[in-house]
């Protein structure tokens, strides 16, 4: 199944998308797609819909997030060989775990705003995991069953922030707008080998990325797995696992590092084989209300 959240900020509805690509209504059968409706048993009711009685939604709605009240939103950084060799870092013998604020949670298709200041935002394609149910110290072996489905990830990144302030990542990783997820989970039935995924991201109609999950140093797996030994995962928590070459800090020219980074204006475009597309225009920073 392909769920979705779709409307205005705040005022999301849940759906599915059904076999033609059309968006049904969700509203009539659960109240949302958060973290009560993300269990395996929940998960089989939906399944067994006749999603052709499901009331059709008309028009082009906004996606948002396809997950409710997420609770953590983990990343893993420098877990493609290459893209690591890309950034001058050595590959880590173990993941490396950060945090994404959860205040940077947007839709897939929503404005990705420049931070106050920002010089160096960036963009990175990657593959999300959405947690099913509770998982502490799971095994690698068990550790798929513990995941409820999968999600196109754009984890945007200010790297002046991130690397020359000093300190965690998690300073240039967490800013408004800088976690676009969608445009819809995936359930895990659907993505048989989560390691066998094609994905992309094009900046202005240039493809900057290009890669596969097949070069993941670690799988899904071994992320759950390892992620549940330091913290309890919750239903509707989101790992998102890394990125492969072609980021804007990466970029060289002659052989020489020539980096390219995210301006007012530009326009990306990501997506991951089976777990759809988003598109973001890059804006000025502007203060919440």
């Amino acid at each position: 199944m392909k769920l979705v959240r779709y409307g205005q900020p705040g005022k999301e509805k849940p759906g599915l998308i059904d076999a033609a690509g059309k968006l049904r209504d969700l509203s009539g059968v659960v109240a949302d797609i958060g973290p009560a409706q993300l269990s395996d048993k929940v998960l089989a009711k939906l399944a067994k819909l006749k999603t052709d009685k499901l009331p059709l939604v008309r028009g082009k709605p906004r996606m948002g997030c396809p997950v409710a009240n997420v609770s953590k939103f983990i990343a893993i950084g420098l877990n493609y060989a290459d893209h690591a060799a890309e950034s001058n870092l050595p590959v880590p013998k173990e993941p490396i775990v950060f945090t994404k604020a959860i205040s940077c949670i947007q839709g897939p298709n929503d404005d990705v705003m420049l931070p106050k200041g920002s010089v160096k935002s960036d963009w990175e394609v990657e593959l999300g995991i959405v947690i099913g149910k509770r998982a502490s110290y799971v095994t690698q072996k068990e550790a798929l069953d513990y995941v409820a489905g999968y999600c196109t990830i754009n984890d945007v990144s200010e790297r002046e922030f991130q690397i020359e302030l000093g300190g965690t990542w998690d300073k240039g990783k967490g800013c408004d707008t800088f976690g676009p997820i969608g445009p819809w989970m995936v359930t895990k039935d659907e993505v048989p080998n989560p390691q066998n995924l094609k994905m992309f991201l094009d900046v202005n109609g240039q493809r900057m990325q290009n890669g596969t999950t097949k070069t993941m140093i670690f799988g899904v797996s071994k992320l759950v797995s390892y992620v549940s030994q330091f913290m309890t995962l919750e239903p509707g928590d989101i790992i998102t696992t890394g990125t492969p070459p072609g980021v804007g800090m990466g970029m060289k020219k002659d052989g020489k590092a020539a980096p390219v980074y995210l301006k007012k204006g530009d326009v990306m475009h990501l997506g991951i084989e089976g777990l759809g597309e988003q598109t973001q225009k890059v804006v000025a920073f502007k203060r919440k209300a």
